[in-house]
């Protein structure tokens, strides 16, 4: 069973041809097991998750600036 999936901290890479976008991660199972493998985005999820992520960064920026430090 699949606990979660992180991003690999290497570069996309974005294939022409077949017009997607290629991701590195890492399944974490909940064994503690992990495997690597590949998230394929069409260029539609591509531009999805990078209003979504920005939209977070966002979010992270808000929540950075109510606590008082």
């Amino acid at each position: 069973m699949i606990s979660h999936i992180t991003i690999d901290r290497r570069d996309v890479t974005y294939d022409p041809r077949a017009q997607q976008a290629a991701l590195p991660v890492t399944v974490h199972h909940r064994d503690g097991a992990t495997e690597s493998a590949i998230l394929v985005m069409e260029p539609g999820q591509v531009e999805l998750y990078a209003i979504q992520l920005e939209r977070a960064i966002g979010l992270r920026k808000a929540a950075q600036e109510r606590v008082p430090r």
